[in-house]
């Protein structure tokens, strides 16, 4: 596990959703304030608002992803076309690791309920489940950054 999937583990831990503790780790590779990552991503987190559909560590990926696009490329168009590619690319990879990129599939609650809440807490998902999608997420974001083609 490399610094930056460690870092955003201990974000997650510290009370920091999904999708902040991921944005949060890039923040300072873009120059983006830290404390402006975290509102934007606020709203992120448990697959967007606890809709639990795409899994924030993913929606946190994607909003690096467009950082590191966007540091590189000028053209919005083109801003554009290459982080669409990177996220189809992503999206692909993390399906074939954990089959799905939703976050109720992935967990397998409704977190939108009590007893779904309870058993989150109850059966330790956020480190079985969501702090594997957290490392995963920044990963291979990683991955796809190096691996841009300007």
């Amino acid at each position: 596990m490399n610094d930056l999937q460690k870092k955003a583990i201990e974000n997650f831990r510290s009370g920091l959703n999904c999708a902040q503790s991921v944005l949060a780790v890039f923040s300072d590779r873009y120059n983006v304030d830290k404390s402006t990552a975290l509102m934007i991503s606020c709203g992120f987190g448990a697959g967007m608002g606890r809709l639990q559909e795409t899994c924030g560590a993913i929606t946190g990926a994607y909003m690096a992803m467009g950082l590191d696009v966007c540091s590189k490329v000028t053209d919005n168009r083109n801003r554009k076309e290459k982080t669409y590619m990177m996220i189809r690319d992503f999206d692909h990879q993390f399906k074939n690791i954990h089959g799905t990129t939703r976050c109720s599939d992935l967990l397998k609650i409704d977190l939108k309920t009590s007893e779904g809440q309870h058993a989150f807490h109850e059966d330790r998902l956020n480190e079985e489940v969501c702090e594997r999608c957290i490392s995963d997420a920044v990963l291979l974001a990683l991955n796809s950054m190096g691996n841009m083609q300007l």
